[in-house]
């Protein structure tokens, strides 16, 4: 319970309205792919306990779709507005909250990485593991099976055959099978969570089911999960730190960039981010892929806070 008491201190120092923080979790929380039911039973009763939760809950969420975080249904007239301070304040209450509901997975998890960073392991069959920053997974192997709870993030496994023991990985509502193969599995909601490097793996989940070989990934589009030719190596170029893209739209970049560090990057040109990056960058060091995006295609980047990168076009 020592974790527990330092959180609260924490908390205490920083000054932060714990009803307010709180609020934020649960804007963070159901707005996330993973979303239960049972956390909107919780959320249901925790909102319902004060009418100060409902108001808190309420200002989040306005606030959160203000800066990009949610989809408003409501038409938008340019990028979000809002003082520097209040945007710098969001962005701390969204790292904050950022790290709490990661912290829940962890509590969970067996093994995980923290935000920003790539770990390695050996699990006990010898099978290797590389967990993709802010990743969490839990471990159960048996005699029959060996299985593996992608509770967040992204995780590439090197799995040793062992036929009477198939490997099975769950996460993002997928299920993948493996008795020897190098593949990937991301439970973040990306349109391609699937890859395999080498080997055989079979997938399945509430779209259907697919077998995906050395070089294909699966993508999920039109209600099916569709196998197509991938780079694997290049997509799990990360594992060495490195993040690799080719023709990419620089929207879809500064996203991934996002989920090496604490806080948020807010693109606000929709033309700018349609714009195509061809590139390496070191995974460990995002503000130095900023400068180069800045340098090499004329984006302004203003950083309001450690937390808050805005990215537009040049004045």
């Amino acid at each position: 319970m020592a974790g527990s008491d330092g959180a609260e201190a924490d908390e205490a120092d920083s000054g932060e309205d714990p009803v307010e923080r709180a609020a934020a979790a649960w804007v963070a929380r159901l707005s996330s792919s993973d979303a239960t039911e049972a956390d909107r039973g919780e959320f249901e009763a925790w909102r319902g306990a004060d009418p100060a939760h409902a108001a808190a809950y309420a200002e989040m969420d306005a606030l959160w779709r203000r800066l990009g975080q949610l989809p408003d249904p409501r038409p938008r007239k340019g990028p979000p507005k809002g003082s520097p301070k209040t945007l710098a304040a969001l962005a701390l209450i969204g790292g904050a909250l950022v790290y709490q509901i990661g912290l829940l997975d962890r509590l969970r998890a067996d093994l995980w990485s923290d935000v920003g960073t790539i770990e390695h392991a050996t699990l006990a069959d010898g099978s290797g593991v590389d967990l993709n920053t802010d990743t969490a997974i839990t471990v159960r192997f048996t005699e029959r099976e060996r299985k593996i709870e992608l509770l967040r993030g992204e995780a590439s496994f090197d799995v040793v055959p062992d036929p009477s023991r198939p490997f099975v990985v769950r996460g993002g509502g997928l299920s993948v099978r493996a008795i020897g193969t190098r593949f990937f599995l991301r439970a973040d909601g990306a349109a391609s969570p699937v890859g395999v490097a080498e080997g055989r793996v079979d997938v399945s989940g509430e779209r259907g089911r697919a077998v995906v070989s050395a070089g294909e990934e699966v993508r999920v589009g039109d209600g099916v999960l569709q196998v197509v030719a991938a780079d694997v190596e290049r997509d799990t170029a990360w594992r060495d730190g490195r993040l690799i893209y080719a023709g990419k739209p620089l929207a879809a970049v500064l996203a991934e960039l996002n989920r090496y560090r604490r806080g948020r990057i807010l693109l606000l040109d929709r033309e700018l981010g349609a714009r195509r990056v061809t590139g390496a960058f070191d995974a460990r060091n995002t503000d130095d892929a900023l400068d180069v995006i800045a340098a090499t295609m004329g984006a302004r980047i203003r950083r309001l806070s450690p937390l808050l990168v805005l990215v537009g076009s040049p004045l």
